[in-house]
């Protein structure tokens, strides 16, 4: 199970595992999201660019956040809804065969107005193996309170 929202500590520090970004997931992307531009799939093209090569989708960089925040377990369970992106910079480009992780610092942790449940949020950086920060901004998650997700529990205890 993951946190509830007075889990969460400002100024706490959490590192992800890493995962290398693969042509598989650049070409994937470019299918789903429809976006083609030879930078990401044109590797002549992106030869002959101030890069040199292909890099990743800058969009595609943000899904891996969300896909390394989930795999830290944080929400497991107890998130509600994303509520948004704020400040998202891309300061780097992701190339294939990058690896990168997701270190996230908490900013903020409350409740709202109704008890069940509350908002957090956190200052995000996608750090490449090189230890550089490709992508950083802020996410903010609402998640249920302790006393929210107890509602929300089934009753354990064992029959009579």
């Amino acid at each position: 199970m993951g946190k509830c929202v007075e889990d969460f500590v400002v100024g706490e520090v959490g590192e992800s595992p890493a995962r290398t970004v693969t042509e598989t997931d650049i070409v994937m992307y470019a299918w789903i999201s429809g976006d083609s531009n030879p930078m990401h799939t044109d590797a002549e093209y992106a030869g002959r660019s101030p890069l040199g090569r292909r890099i990743a989708h800058g969009t595609l960089g943000m899904s891996i956040v969300t896909g390394l925040s989930a795999r830290m377990g944080d929400f497991d369970g107890t998130a509600i809804a994303a509520l948004g992106v704020e400040e998202w910079q891309f300061l780097a480009p992701i190339f294939i065969g990058d690896t990168v992780r997701l270190r996230t610092t908490v900013r903020e942790a409350r409740t709202t107005s109704k008890p069940d449940r509350g908002v957090v949020v956190r200052f995000m950086e996608l750090v490449n193996q090189d230890n550089a920060v490709v992508q950083r901004g802020v996410m903010k998650t609402m998640a249920y309170t302790r006393s929210g997700l107890e509602e929300r529990l089934p009753a354990t205890g064992s029959p009579d």
